[in-house]
């Protein structure tokens, strides 16, 4: 955490994706050369499904017969997910372009085609009985890759309907996701907040860099920005409102005609959890929300305010934490933080970093915020919008942890076991900045140390407690839906009110604006989502301890689970680890670290 010329300058900044320097942007030519074959691919498809309805009424004739439907299936879906990712890449570099929606929409449209045409194969699967099964895996040795997945089928026979219902279903696909690609666009593309000025320079405000303005000392400038941002929101409160509120229903539609008893049921079953998992998750929390609470009265006093508005939650009270190093430096500390995990594992963070894995920059209409995508056929991509910060430095080691998690499974799992769950990914990110953040705590000096300790405070702010709130919210306003109350912005903004004073205490004043703050929420369009954030970062604190105290043999274990993807339910893969996550002690232990590391922060400052 040096403060060189060279880490410190000024952001990058770049109006266009062509202006944006080659090696800044991500290859998307490992994926497709060109759009034609692209679309070689693409009119291909139709030849894989006439293959598979072959099959059609015959899956289960023979034991060669499921074999082959599944690896022809197997196939297709390659091919389709390579189809989606390049149309998806390309749109989220530019959402404004609409050629490039265009791909996105056709990419969308083939997979709920392919989805519909083949949704009699999973109905005839589950007429198969345990005797039959077990006749099948002797009669076909090759089925034995097939076991968890058609173990795992049998578990949710119940929730399947008939092959006609199933086609039904699965053309409903593209309607569904209607919410979430409206809300994209909408704040994504049309959305334009408007300019600030600092420091006599006028800067359009983003969504990129809406969290920069938030660390801004100057506290008229963060009002400013947040007020600005959430009264653009607000004006589009009531086709927010509206388009949530659709994302809702369809999650209850889906539950419901799954035989599921809630939506968070239907949420929880695929991962094989019960509802008391996620239950027991909140009041863990809660029990520990008085500490949350002084940490907000210490951000207070600290930044010597007499009164705690949102827009001062995230303002630094180090001067350590204005470290805002440049994307190479960015990428040499997440390596050396991460060189205890070994040298393949950072042989693989330079290949990502030197073979343009990563989209760098914010440009106009690119899509906010974050994120990794494993691509089987070529290799993973993240999209940053990358501002020079320590909190940019965490993203970009979290995203890699996606990213070489997706790596490692693409590479020793079958397709049909390549995508890990949620659950796990967000335990391999958040294992990244564990190590990132004790490789830096290690060789800080005592002003550094108090910044990174905040930090990390930060982190369980915002990635357990914050997380578990979104969770605790989208769990009341689903079941006020499924209770046949009505779902408007104002009750929204009530349900959402009442959470932010509950976590956060009497110390934070609840301006107008922030009661909205659901509406900026893109993760609310993939229902149940976020808690897994908070019990990733849980289980990452665990395993982060392990590699540190053990070396190798925690080292080797973590690998193993990096390389298991979905061969089995997620909670026995993460026991290769050695943590236990079901009975609920690593979500309580983390909880005790964010109260140790309170305790310490309180001296340094």
């Amino acid at each position: 955490m040096k403060n060189t010329t060279q880490e410190t300058q000024k952001s990058q900044r770049y109006q266009e994706t062509k202006d944006v320097p080659e090696q800044y942007r991500w290859a998307l030519q490992d994926i497709y050369i060109s759009e034609d074959l692209w679309e070689k691919d693409f009119q291909s498809i139709s030849e894989y499904l006439e293959k598979i309805k072959n099959y059609r009424g015959r899956v289960i004739e023979s034991a060669d017969n499921l074999y082959q439907t599944l690896e022809l299936q197997n196939e297709a879906s390659v091919l389709l997910a390579k189809i989606a990712a390049y149309a998806m890449l390309k749109r989220d570099q530019d959402t404004t372009n609409q050629h490039n929606q265009g791909l996105s929409d056709r990419a969308t449209a083939l997979a709920v085609r392919v989805e519909g045409e083949l949704s009699f194969i999973i109905p005839e699967i589950l007429n198969l009985d345990t005797q039959k099964t077990r006749a099948f895996f002797q009669e076909n040795k090759s089925l034995e890759i097939y076991r968890h997945f058609l173990e795992n089928l049998q578990r949710q026979k119940e929730h399947f309907r008939s092959p006609e219902e199933e086609e039904i279903l699965a053309l409903s696909g593209e309607v569904l996701q209607a919410p979430d690609t409206i809300f994209s666009l909408l704040t994504n593309a049309d959305m334009q907040f408007p300019e600030i000025e600092e420091d006599g320079e006028k800067i359009r405000l983003t969504q990129g860099n809406f969290i920069e303005f938030m660390h801004n000392p100057d506290r008229k400038l963060r009002r400013e920005a947040h007020n600005h941002l959430y009264k653009t929101y607000a004006a589009y409160s009531n086709t927010i409102g509206a388009t949530y509120s659709s994302s809702i229903k369809g999650d209850l539609f889906q539950a419901r005609v799954r035989r599921y008893r809630s939506a968070l049921e239907s949420a929880l079953g695929p991962d094989n959890l019960p509802v008391s998992f996620y239950d027991n998750l909140l009041e863990s929390v809660h029990r520990h929300l008085p500490a949350l609470h002084r940490y907000t009265e210490l951000k207070k006093k600290a930044l010597n305010l007499d009164e705690m508005h949102p827009y001062d939650l995230y303002m630094p009270l180090t001067s350590g934490s204005k470290w805002k190093p440049q994307i190479e430096v960015a990428e040499q500390t997440v390596v050396k933080g991460l060189a205890v995990l070994g040298q393949e594992y950072t042989a693989l963070l330079e290949q990502g970093f030197r073979d343009r894995w990563i989209d760098v920059y914010e440009t106009r209409g690119k899509r906010s915020g974050a994120y990794s995508m494993g691509v089987y056929s070529a290799h993973p991509f993240v999209l940053l919008n990358y501002q020079p910060s320590l909190e940019n430095v965490f993203t970009l080691a979290h995203e890699m942890g996606h990213a070489l998690h997706s790596h490692y499974s693409n590479k020793s799992q079958p397709y049909v076991y390549t995508h890990y769950p949620i659950l796990l990914a967000e335990v391999a990110s958040t294992v990244n900045e564990a190590l990132l953040f004790n490789h830096l705590l290690n060789q800080a000096e005592p002003a550094e140390r108090a910044a990174l300790l905040e930090k990390n405070l930060e982190q369980f702010r915002t990635t357990v407690f914050r997380q578990v709130l979104f969770a605790e919210f989208e769990k009341k306003v689903h079941e006020l839906a499924e209770a046949g109350q009505p779902l408007t912005p104002a009750k929204f903004s009530e349900v959402y009110g009442g959470l932010l004073e509950d976590y956060y205490g009497p110390q934070l004043v609840m301006d107008d604006y922030i009661r909205s703050e659901w509406s900026r929420i893109p993760h609310f369009y993939s229902a149940f989502y976020v808690y897994k954030y908070a019990t990733g970062f849980s289980a990452a604190a665990a395993i982060s301890e392990m590699i540190l105290n053990e070396g190798k043999p925690a080292v080797d274990r973590y690998i193993d689970f990096l390389k298991s993807g979905s061969s089995d339910y997620p909670l026995d893969i993460l026991n290769i680890t050695g943590v236990n996550l079901a009975d609920g002690s690593a979500v309580n232990k983390a909880l005790d670290l964010f109260e140790q590391r309170l305790k310490e922060f309180e001296t340094l400052l």
